[in-house]
């Protein structure tokens, strides 16, 4: 059976980061450490055992994101009523660019993403610490 896949990932990560923020690494590493900045880490537990994880950020699933985000969900988050910006990164900025397009789309601003995610990020000699956090 073959499928007929119309819109693709590469057109809907292409659409994504036409409407949302995305900031160059060696920006976002700038604003590391920043009381009105929340980084969230997108990526797997598994990646983040195997790359490394930056120091601060929120470990928040790509598949919980808008249930944490919505104040009305069973599951919502308290980090996300924050008054931050809020800068996605996953391993290469693809599922950030989503996360991001979808937080904004729920109302959850100012929200960005890391270009060429969590790869860029250690490329821009942004800071990280070894192993997974506890997520959350």
């Amino acid at each position: 059976m073959t499928q007929n896949i119309v819109h693709g990932y590469r057109k809907l990560v292409d659409e994504a980061m036409a409407r949302v923020t995305t900031l160059p690494a060696a920006e976002a590493v700038a604003m590391h450490g920043r009381g009105d900045v929340q980084f969230v880490d997108l990526r797997e537990p598994k990646e983040r055992e195997r790359e490394g994880a930056l120091p601060g950020a929120l470990n928040c699933p790509r598949g919980l994101l808008e249930f944490w985000i919505d104040p009305a969900s069973p599951y919502a988050r308290a980090e996300f009523a924050a008054d931050k910006t809020f800068v996605f990164f996953c391993a290469a900025g693809w599922r950030s660019a989503l996360a991001a397009d979808a937080a904004q789309h729920m109302g959850l601003a100012p929200v960005a993403h890391v270009e060429g995610g969590f790869k860029a990020w250690r490329e821009a000699g942004g800071p990280v610490a070894e192993g997974a956090p506890k997520r959350g």
